[in-house]
C-alpha cells in the first residue's frame, strides 16, 4: 500500500467531518419536521376538549389541561430551536464591511422598543470599528448577547450594561465586550452555556430555552470570529465577542 501524504489525510479527515456534519443538519431538520405534526394533534384536540368539556371540568382537571397546553407551547419553542440550529451550517454567508457602531446602536434600539419598560444603563463607545461580517446574522448576534445583558439585568433595580472593545488575540480582529451587572451564573457549570437546550437557570425565573448561545457562537464561527462567556454568581456575565476587521 502507498503511503499517503499528510495533504492527503487531512483532506480525507476534513470530507470526513463535512459528511459527518451534513448528517447532523439533515438529522436535526427531520426531527423538527417530522414532530410537529404529532405536535399539532396535541393542541389541536387539547383546544377542542378545553372547548367542549372545559366548563364541565373540575379545578384539577383544568389545570391538566394547562399543563397539557403549556408543554405542547414549550416544545414547539425547542423545535423551532432545532429548525434555527439545522439552518445555521447551510445558511450562505456573505461577508462585507459592515459598520459595528451602527449595528450595536440598531440592537439595543429595538431590544428597548421591546421592553419600554426597562430602566437600563446602557454605556456603549462612540468608536467602534468596521467589520467583517455577514450584517444579518451581526445583528442576530448582537441582539442575542444584549438581549441576554437584558433579560439578566431584570432583578436589578439599577441594571448596567456595558459595551466596550479591545485588541483580540488573533491579529487582524477586534473584541466587543458586554458587560452587565445581573445575576451572572456559577462558574463550574460554564460549559453547559454552549450546549444544546443548556440552561443555567429555571424557566421559573428566567424564560428561554437555552438554545441563543448555541446559535449565536455557530454564527460567529461562521463569519471568522470567537465568542467567550464568564459569570459569577450574583456578579455579572461578560461576553468577549471577537470579529475580523475589515480590510483598509
Amino acid at each position: 500500500m502507498a503511503d499517503v501524504s499528510p495533504g492527503d489525510r487531512i483532506a480525507a479527515l476534513e470530507a470526513e467531518l463535512a459528511e459527518v456534519r451534513a448528517e447532523m443538519q439533515e438529522f436535526t431538520a427531520t426531527v423538527s419536521h417530522d414532530l410537529r405534526a404529532p405536535l399539532r394533534h396535541i393542541v389541536s384536540y387539547g383546544q377542542m376538549v378545553q372547548e367542549d368539556a372545559g366548563p364541565l371540568l373540575n379545578a384539577e382537571m383544568q389545570g391538566f389541561l394547562a399543563t397539557i397546553a403549556n408543554s405542547a407551547h414549550h416544545m414547539g419553542l425547542l423545535l423551532d430551536g432545532l429548525a434555527a440550529l439545522s439552518k445555521v451550517g447551510s445558511a450562505l454567508v456573505v461577508l462585507e464591511s459592515v459598520a459595528l457602531q451602527e449595528a450595536v446602536q440598531e440592537a439595543c434600539d429595538r431590544l428597548s422598543s421591546k421592553h419600554p419598560q426597562r430602566v437600563v444603563g446602557w454605556q456603549l463607545p462612540t468608536d467602534l470599528p468596521v467589520v467583517l461580517a455577514d450584517a444579518a446574522l451581526l445583528q442576530l448576534v448582537l441582539e442575542q448577547l444584549l438581549g441576554n445583558a437584558l433579560k439578566f439585568t431584570a432583578p436589578r433595580e439599577n441594571a448596567l450594561i456595558v459595551v466596550s472593545t479591545s485588541p483580540a488575540e488573533q491579529a487582524g480582529h477586534i473584541r466587543l465586550q458586554v458587560q452587565d451587572n445581573g445575576v451572572g451564573f456559577n462558574p463550574v457549570k460554564q460549559d453547559k452555556l454552549f450546549r444544546v437546550f443548556g440552561r443555567l437557570h429555571s424557566a421559573q425565573q428566567f424564560d428561554g430555552i437555552g438554545m441563543g448561545l448555541v446559535l449565536a457562537r455557530k454564527r460567529v464561527q461562521r463569519m471568522g470570529g470567537t465568542l467567550a462567556i464568564e459569570g459569577v454568581v450574583d456578579g455579572g456575565c461578560s461576553v468577549r465577542l471577537s470579529l475580523p476587521l475589515a480590510p483598509g
